[in-house]
């Protein structure tokens, strides 16, 4: 039987893991970039935010901002889509009172 030379079979061993360890490495970084964006986002979503109020405390109407091509932004939609079920949205009055889900 051969001689099995220890110290090579663990270098041997060190390069298959390395490259699985640079592989899993990637993706952790390039998860980390995701998580990173999705901050930036949030933070750039809550700056628009208070632009937006901004704009419409200097006097500035929704209407004339929209005509500008400034409607709110995500913190408008996020508001339309959280519409809480006894508000006072005709539109859905009539669906629900027709038990039309």
């Amino acid at each position: 039987m051969p001689t099995i030379d220890i110290e090579q079979t663990r270098n041997q061993a060190r390069a298959l893991l390395d490259s699985r360890i640079e592989s899993v490495t990637a993706l952790v970084k390039t998860r980390q970039r995701i998580t990173d964006l999705r901050e930036q986002l949030t933070e750039a979503e809550r700056e628009d935010k208070r632009a937006y109020v901004r704009a419409t405390k200097d006097g500035w109407s929704p209407e004339e901002l929209k005509k500008l091509g400034l409607e709110s932004g995500a913190a408008g939609r996020r508001r339309k889509t959280s519409t809480p079920a006894g508000s006072s949205n005709p539109a859905a009055t009539p669906t629900e009172s027709n038990g039309q889900e």
